[in-house]
């Protein structure tokens, strides 16, 4: 039996994919049915409703990041708590801020991260192989890093023509964030560029639609805070079956080493 002063308790962050069950890992599904508290942001928790039978569910917001893993790490201390995420909780996920409460307060306790499918890979599994090889995921919410330190990572991973994943790309308070990416991809990739815009991928409203960077203005009413959106890298290329689009390609390179 641990002792008065030892945690009792145990904090899982997990992350809980797209958001359909059919996405999350097993995992996932066995940490949340053993806990006894799940604490979440109300989209993540009205997700998962029907595994919440029975358990005290904490609410939270937007903006309520660190009060609600602040909230977390005290109740993990005498029971078991599962904080959900959407996607994977390590990518622009609770899972950061959440080692950083820990790490200031000093406080060990019982810890799992339990990974999840994140959007980027939610979003390519829709549109064929567009991120075969290397690349790059970029957030353009500038809520916690500045404008201008995004615009330069954007030119550096747009400058080396591998596919980079957008998310947060477009909100009524930042429409032009979204905009401004697209004119830099432009400095260094061709207008047949395919991009995919991916919205709400596995869920029931989701909408697909794959364009070109020539052509994606034509888009931007489709693209806000739910949407991924990937913009190919200079080799990859839009997979078609006679007019019809399937999807896009992104090489791996295994044409430069086989036959087939």
């Amino acid at each position: 039996m641990p002792s008065p002063a030892e945690p009792k308790g145990s904090l899982a962050i997990v992350g809980i994919g797209p958001g359909s069950r059919d996405q999350m890992t097993a995992r996932a599904l066995k940490v949340i049915a053993g806990s006894e508290i799940v604490i979440g942001n109300d989209t993540y928790l009205d997700q998962l409703e029907p595994l919440l039978m029975g358990k005290n569910v904490i609410r939270s917001s937007m903006g309520k990041e660190v009060e609600r893993a602040k909230t977390a790490i005290k109740l993990s201390l005498k029971r078991h708590v599962a904080m959900v995420s959407g996607g994977d909780a390590g990518v622009y996920g609770m899972a950061g801020i959440v080692l950083e409460v820990l790490e200031h307060e000093n406080v060990t306790i019982p810890l799992e991260i339990v990974p999840g499918v994140t959007a980027a890979n939610a979003a390519a599994s829709r549109v064929g192989s567009p991120l075969s090889g290397d690349f790059a995921v970029i957030s353009l919410s500038d809520l916690l890093t500045p404008l201008n330190v995004i615009e330069k990572r954007l030119e550096s991973v747009f400058s080396i023509g591998i596919p980079v994943v957008l998310y947060n790309p477009k909100s009524r308070g930042r429409p032009h964030n979204f905009s401004g990416a697209i004119s830099i991809a432009r400095k260094y990739l061709s207008d047949t560029t395919p991009v995919a815009i991916v919205r709400n991928a596995y869920r029931h409203d989701e909408g697909i639609t794959i364009t070109t960077l020539g052509d994606v203005e034509n888009h931007y009413e489709k693209v806000d805070m739910h949407t991924t959106v990937i913009i190919g890298g200079a080799e990859s290329r839009i997979w078609r079956i006679g007019q019809d689009v399937k999807g896009i390609i992104t090489p791996r390179g295994y044409h430069r080493k086989y036959v087939y």
